[in-house]
């Protein structure tokens, strides 16, 4: 039986556009589950909207809509920029759906049963915006004397009747969870952030509302809605079918070896690092393997904000730059986890320097070569020399250091490794010099072409889940099977066959700036 893999993004927030965050994160989520299926795992990658809350409820009425109406305009906003990026999930959950209102539901009981919930009286610092509640020495003081959470977000004073979950009686197993588990954050800086948070003492948690009625009802007592995280984080096991836990949620959700990985911005760690846990501990029910904060990006070295409009629309950097371009730039430029900054700049340089210039030159070089020499036919290797084997050598060694680096979430070491073996196969490739052996020695000239086309496969393989649209057409080039794609396939038990018709070449990664060139003149 394959094993199992199940990843997903943090669900996004109705009142939200798009963004280039949004995308990082859903980019992120796509190429390890592409990753992860073509490395044989059967994988679930889930992804969707949060449409649950005050906000929801106070946009519609000043648009003069339902809540509901609102939500299914916003979600498909999000099902569309994840069809642009190339995104490969298996579900999008949505709040709202039944589905999504029965898990909740039946998760508020199993606490309650298990006596997690308790009703009291909650008054404290609510900011509408984080959906969230902050202690008196979290807030600070804004230009105009406002009081402001730790977000920059405005609070107010609320107190009403809530039902409360006793989180201050789960620090001691959060913190013994953490000293097991030092894995179970990543990167490291948000492990160290949480810990010390769960360390200071955890104050018991309000979980539902009573000033708003846009929410999932508490269960005996709909005059109360849920708290919007334990909404919104009960999304990951909806999704898997829960309350039914056979099924997907035994194979993605497992008793022991657990094999879930959370994707989220570094914003709301807390929430999937400290309440998540303990709700789910608190249910009787497994815990996920991983959680992995992301950081944010600027645009231009400015903070993406309303008032400045520089929160860029995914589509139109598409658009501009190119799918596969974007996903490639967005994991390649900062190890993720970071702060990046997003520019015109960096993202053409990247795309010109490394995807044009060095692995699209790379394979237009002897592609076309192959082409205009030899009749379009992949030659047959002759005996490898040390300089063959070496290149061979480091290609087969690609897999395993991209499966290390992945198991981290380091997108950036994985493409390092790989780009360190495109530059070594150019070197090679003004080393060994084919169209100079191919007047004094022809049958070496053969090697070499061939075992450049052996490289490239291995490469374009493992490029698949970052640039899964130039790859594919990089594959067709090398007449790889679409059956024969996958990790399995590398290797020298696997290696191209001498023989084979090539098609036409064509270039695969334009440069940024340049005016399309005709098939079959290069990257």
């Amino acid at each position: 039986m394959p094993k199992a893999f199940y990843v997903t993004t943090p669900i996004y927030y109705v009142n939200d556009k798009p963004h280039i965050g949004h995308a990082y994160t859903t980019i992120a989520c796509d190429v390890l589950a592409r990753f992860k299926r073509l490395d044989g795992y059967d994988v679930k990658f889930l992804t969707g909207t949060d449409e649950h809350g005050q906000k929801v409820a106070k946009a519609a009425a000043e648009k003069g809509v339902t809540p509901q109406e609102i939500c299914d305009l916003n979600s498909q906003t999000f099902r569309d920029v994840a069809k642009n990026l190339g995104i490969s999930n298996d579900d999008f959950i949505r709040t709202t759906e039944p589905r999504h209102i029965a898990a909740c539901q039946a998760l508020w009981k199993r606490l309650e049963e298990n006596g997690q919930i308790y009703l009291d009286k909650y008054a404290g610092w609510y900011a509408v915006r984080d959906e969230a509640f902050y202690d008196e020495g979290e807030l600070t003081k804004g230009p105009n004397g406002e009081k402001l959470a730790p977000t920059g977000a405005p609070v107010e004073w609320v107190e009403e009747e809530s039902y409360f979950f006793p989180l201050s009686k789960w620090q001691d197993k959060l913190l013994a969870l953490y000293d097991a588990n030092p894995d179970f954050i990543g990167p490291k800086s948000r492990f160290n952030e949480i810990y010390s948070f769960v360390k200071g003492g955890l104050n018991d948690l309000s979980i539902s509302r009573t000033a708003f009625s846009w929410g999932v009802p508490v269960p005996g007592n709909p005059k109360h809605v849920m708290y919007v995280w334990i909404d919104a984080l009960t999304n990951y096991i909806t999704g898997l079918g829960y309350p039914d836990e056979s099924g997907e949620m035994a194979k993605f959700w497992p008793k022991t070896d657990p094999v879930a990985l959370h994707v989220v911005g570094k914003d709301i760690i807390r929430f999937h690092c400290v309440y998540w846990p303990a709700f789910l501990m608190a249910a009787n029910l497994p815990l996920p393997r991983r959680v992995f904060g992301q950081g944010w990006w600027t645009v231009e070295g400015q903070k993406m904000s309303k008032s400045l409009g520089n929160a860029i629309d995914p589509n139109a950097l598409i658009e501009k730059y190119g799918r596969d371009q974007l996903r490639f730039f967005l994991l390649r430029e900062i190890p993720y986890g970071n702060d990046g900054d997003f520019s015109e700049a960096a993202i053409a340089g990247r795309i010109n320097g490394e995807l044009a210039n060095a692995f699209g030159n790379l394979a237009q070089r002897f592609l076309s070569f192959i082409a205009k020499n030899l009749g379009g036919v992949l030659p047959e290797p002759g005996p490898l020399t040390d300089a063959d084997k070496e290149l061979l050598g480091a290609c087969r060694s690609l897999a395993d250091q991209c499966r290390e680096a992945f198991e981290r979430q380091a997108f950036h070491d994985a493409l390092e490794a790989i780009f360190v073996v495109v530059r070594a196969a150019n070197g090679y490739v003004d080393v060994q010099a084919p169209w100079a052996l191919k007047k004094t020695d022809p049958a070496r000239m053969s090697t070499v072409l061939y075992v450049l086309a052996e490289c490239t496969r291995h490469l374009a393989i493992l490029m698949q889940p970052f640039t899964p649209d130039a790859t594919a057409k990089l594959l067709d080039q090398l007449a790889v099977p679409e059956g024969e794609r996958t990790f399995a396939f590398l290797g020298p038990d696997h290696a191209l066959k001498g023989g084979a018709t090539l098609p036409a070449p064509q270039g695969v990664f334009p440069r940024y700036g340049d005016p399309p060139k005709a098939a079959g003149k290069g990257a």
